[in-house]
């Protein structure tokens, strides 16, 4: 299917798996092992397991959509385009308030692991910045990403062999699971959060080179690998702690090294975990951006959003909006809110891409993801559940105004 690109086409198959990688690589290890150990303790590992079957289903799902329809948006393109107006536009709605939640963990991560008694200045000022380097082009954002990936992935190296070489690796902590079934579908959908980033790829859909046959492979590659890396390290952070050390604090690899292994490795973890939240917030800001840009550019969304700089070829005016509500959200909310708020909503955002998806030939794939998404979403905790379910329900009851427009 032919689109006309309104963005610049600058992404090839290299840079959309570093916007991938960037996106993935850093929130799950560094924010999302907490919560999910309290709920579930080592069958945290299992939790890993689903929402990784969950997510390859969505990539799957989302790579044969993305194929079809190259355009910003994502499932906000592909729901329109399938299902219907107001599923599109449910997808997106889900989609930004879901990512501007994620925003905020990521924000607010970054702080925790940098200088926990001034973290929300510094989440303030993370925003601010990222924003500054988005407005400056795609290709400055892949660039940037690319440096915070690198650093990211020594860091994790570093954490992996010190947990092992200088500590006493227990195997027993790995049976200290708790929280039954529900918990680990709990942290299934908690660590799911850490899987959702591949979306960025779709949703830079007018910004790759040849979409069609370049969006399919940076989203399988780039998720196959952070499946790797989140377990290697996972398993290993279980080995050298026990599940409580994990869930007692907001910075779980710090308190691994700091506490279990080699005290004088904590500032290399540290330095890691800020900058794999730095390059997982930098993409975050792009891809719901683009997405805002979508809607206002369908009337979902005031069109004076979809707006784009000719000089740099970015939404400029939705990239600097999604800045200032990430801000404000900030003033409100807590890493941990954030990270289960987020999950609801993007798993409600999948449960409609893999329904996109069913209408294709192949089935029993978004079927799964289906079955999946809702399992995840309505097993997270009980304020997680209602406060997306409720966003939701006035995002619906918002969409007879947006006809307005059309």
């Amino acid at each position: 299917m032919s689109v006309t690109s309104r963005l610049a086409r600058r992404l090839d198959t290299r840079d959309a798996i570093v916007v991938g990688l960037g996106s993935m690589i850093g929130a799950g290890v560094f924010a999302a092992l907490a919560p999910a150990a309290r709920y579930a303790g080592s069958g945290l590992l299992i939790g890993l397991a689903l929402a990784a079957g969950v997510a390859y289903c969505n990539a799957d799902s989302s790579a044969r959509l993305a194929a079809l329809y190259p355009e910003s948006g994502g499932t906000y393109v592909y729901g329109r385009r399938r299902l219907g107006d107001v599923w599109g536009y449910l997808a997106g709605a889900a989609f930004v308030v879901g990512k501007l939640a994620s925003c905020a963990a990521m924000a607010l991560t970054f702080a925790h692991y940098v200088a926990p008694s001034a973290a929300r200045p510094l989440a303030l000022a993370a925003v601010a910045v990222l924003t500054l380097v988005n407005l400056a082009g795609i290709d400055k954002t892949v660039r940037t990403t690319l440096v915070l990936l690198v650093i990211v992935l020594v860091s994790l190296t570093v954490f992996v062999v010190t947990a092992l070489a200088a500590g006493s690796p227990d195997a027993s902590h790995l049976t200290q699971s708790h929280g039954g079934g529900l918990g680990v579908l709990r942290s299934g959908g908690i660590l799911f959060f850490a899987f959702a980033g591949y979306a960025r790829i779709a949703t830079l859909g007018e910004e790759v080179d040849e979409p069609a046959r370049t969006i399919p492979r940076a989203i399988m590659f780039a998720l196959g690998l952070t499946v790797l890396v989140y377990a290697v390290v996972a398993v290993v952070a279980l080995l050298a702690a026990p599940p409580s050390l994990l869930a007692a604090t907001d910075a779980p690899l710090r308190a691994v090294v700091r506490d279990g292994t080699l005290p004088s490795a904590a500032p290399v973890v540290q330095i890691g975990a800020a900058v794999a939240t730095l390059s997982v917030l930098l993409s975050l800001l792009a891809g719901v951006s683009r997405t805002v840009f979508a809607m206002a550019a369908n009337g979902h969304l005031p069109r004076a959003l979809a707006a784009v700089n000719e000089r740099s070829h970015v939404p400029h005016r939705a990239q600097l909006l999604i800045g200032a509500v990430v801000v404000a959200v900030l003033s409100t909310t807590d890493i941990r809110g954030a990270i289960g708020f987020s999950s609801f909503c993007v798993l409600f955002y999948y449960a409609i891409a893999n329904a996109s998806a069913l209408t294709l030939q192949r089935r029993l794939v978004p079927a799964a993801g289906i079955i999946g998404c809702l399992a995840l979403a309505f097993a997270l905790p009980l304020p997680s559940v209602l406060g997306g379910a409720a966003t939701i329900a006035a995002a619906a009851a918002l969409y007879p105004t947006t006809r307005l427009a059309h």
